[in-house]
């Protein structure tokens, strides 16, 4: 008896527009062939996905590549990052360290 497919979800967010796909896939499929499956490439030509992190409901999947998929996961694509968050605090904190010594 074959298995049924499980019901899952693949979302990107690029800076203009955002896309969740759902799809049927066999049971041990690892995310990486789930999102290649999902068909997301398509509405997206620009993403590579051999350099963007995977994740299921916003923790990153180390091994993407041999994790598989559960019912109900909702893949996420992430881009990489532009900017270091630390970077930008410690620049905000420095510009507003400025301000106050201008205004004292």
């Amino acid at each position: 008896m074959a298995e049924s497919l499980i019901e899952i979800e693949v979302a990107y967010a690029s800076v203009g527009r955002q896309a969740l796909l759902a799809l049927a896939v066999e049971p041990g499929t690892s995310l990486r062939v789930a999102v290649l499956a999902s068909g997301i490439l398509e509405q997206f030509p620009e993403l590579d996905l051999a350099n963007c992190p995977l994740g299921i409901f916003g923790k990153v999947v180390v091994d993407a590549d041999t994790r598989s998929v559960c019912s109900g996961d909702r893949i996420e694509i992430y881009r990489p990052l532009l900017v270091d968050p630390k970077e930008v605090r410690r620049l905000r904190a420095a510009k507003a360290a400025q301000a106050k010594q201008r205004n004292s």
